[in-house]
């Protein structure tokens, strides 16, 4: 689920930082400073590692691998020896550097907030974090890029298939909250693609997609509503069902976090055929309570004042409460004025607020899963990670039992000491899912992969 829109801003939490076109104010073909270098921001607590590449036509890039941050575009850049300047567009506190180039280094400060730290910065790459479980060939199966469409739009995917003959039982991943891609590329790990290589090795094709306006996949995401996405993941079934080394009839779905929630809608569907689902991480209350609870969770293992959580658990609330009753004007100019009244350094991007009211915020907010979950009659397993600071597993855990009691075959189980990403995290905050070198515990793919060898053998 989404956390960086609506909880308040953190000093140097640029995560957001999407890539795009750079903005230079001079030619700088002929620079010094042209070219990778990499430096540290020291922060209380904590050392902010950064890449920066300044490239020919004046642009520039910059690296964050501990905030998932590659390949962002900067602006107001300056790449002359005496003065090296850039700023980090749409993020909180007008983040920058200003700094010269000094013999074989440039030294300067990083302000944001009004504040200035040193920094010290040498010329080359900086380190990729650490991501032992990602796959690597050669693999023992065959991958195809394959496209498929949903209404309009065309869809852009992975699909990999064990090696063998056919046919095979099949699953579609579905991503959680937020622009993904078919990996569902987070903090440098992705979780997509050792998923799909745990189940396509055990003996399940495996198509994995980019969400709307992501990747290869048409569409935009904020106008997209949860029946327009349930439709994408219902396409992407019927692409399966399709090809001829999979078995129609043994098709399912794999669904994190908000997938979670969009796994059941299509599940439930009269007509869908789902012969299983599995949901990870994946909400059993309303979009509004999970929202209004990840706010307080996350604040206060941050060390909020208790002050300062009870307003955000109220702006939250009031907010909310507007969508759900179908006043999205009305949300919209509430965030609007919320933002307003904060001081201008805590203040979410303009981009952020006016995304608070989008159709597919509002499908999240007034979302309920628990009809479409209450209708599920195939094998269910649900699972949540007891450190999870997104998905609660003490407010999800017990609904979720409830809401799967008509199920034939459903089991629900959380995993003690695991995040919302299943890593194994003593305090399950967001801001650690970078750091830990983990992508999903070794535990829970092989939990999985039992469950549904024992329920849909591969053979």
């Amino acid at each position: 689920m989404r956390t960086g829109r609506v909880i308040v801003s953190v000093l140097f939490a640029v995560a957001a930082l999407a890539t795009g076109c750079s903005d230079s104010s001079q030619d700088s073909a002929a620079s010094p400073v042209l070219g990778q270098w990499h430096g540290d921001i020291e922060v209380p607590g904590q050392v902010i590692g950064i890449g920066l590449t300044f490239a020919e036509d004046g642009s520039a890039t910059i690296d964050i691998p501990v905030q998932g941050v590659t390949e962002g575009a900067l602006k107001d850049v300056h790449t002359e020896p005496d003065r090296v300047e850039f700023t980090i567009p749409d993020a909180p506190g007008d983040p920058g550097f200003r700094g010269r180039l000094d013999g074989e280094q440039i030294t300067g400060d990083w302000v944001q907030f009004g504040e200035k730290l040193p920094v010290t910065l040498t010329r080359g790459p900086i380190e990729a974090m650490e991501r032992p479980q990602d796959p690597a060939p050669p693999f023992p199966y065959s991958s195809e890029d394959v496209t498929y469409r949903s209404g309009d739009i065309t869809i852009a995917g992975t699909l990999t298939t064990p090696e063998g003959d056919g046919p095979f039982p099949a699953m579609l991943l579905i991503t959680g909250s937020g622009p993904q891609d078919r990996n569902e590329e987070i903090m440098g790990h992705k979780p997509f693609q050792l998923l799909a290589d745990t189940f396509t090795r055990a003996g399940y094709a495996v198509l994995r997609a980019d969400d709307r306006g992501v990747g290869g996949t048409g569409g935009t995401l904020d106008q997209a509503t949860y029946s327009d996405l349930a439709d994408d993941a219902a396409a992407g079934v019927v692409f399966l069902r399709e090809r001829p080394e999979i078995d129609p009839a043994r098709v399912g779905l794999f669904g994190h976090s908000e997938g979670g929630y969009l796994a059941p809608l299509v599940a439930a569907r009269p007509d869908s055929g789902i012969a299983f689902a599995i949901l990870m991480a994946g909400p059993s209350v309303p979009g509004a309570d999970v929202l209004i609870e990840q706010n307080e969770v996350i604040m206060a293992s941050s060390g909020a004042p208790q002050e300062q959580i009870d307003a955000q658990v109220t702006f939250v609330t009031e907010w909310t409460a507007l969508l759900r009753a179908g006043d999205t004007e009305g949300a919209k100019a509430y965030a609007q004025q919320h933002n307003d009244s904060l001081p201008e350094a805590e203040r979410t991007p303009q981009s952020a607020v006016d995304s608070f009211s989008t159709p597919y915020m509002t499908s999240f907010v007034t979302y309920d899963p628990k009809p479409a979950l209450e209708a599920l009659r195939v094998p269910v397993l649900a699972f949540f990670g007891g450190t999870d600071q997104q998905v609660i597993a003490t407010q999800n855990e017990g609904p979720m039992r409830e809401n799967l009691a008509g199920a034939p075959d459903a089991t629900v189980h959380t995993f003690p000491g695991l995040n919302h990403m299943m890593q194994p995290s003593q305090t399950g905050k967001p801001s650690e899912y970078v750091s830990i070198e983990t992508t999903i515990d070794p535990s829970v793919l092989t939990y999985v992969t039992d469950w549904l060898t024992q329920r849909v053998p591969p053979r």
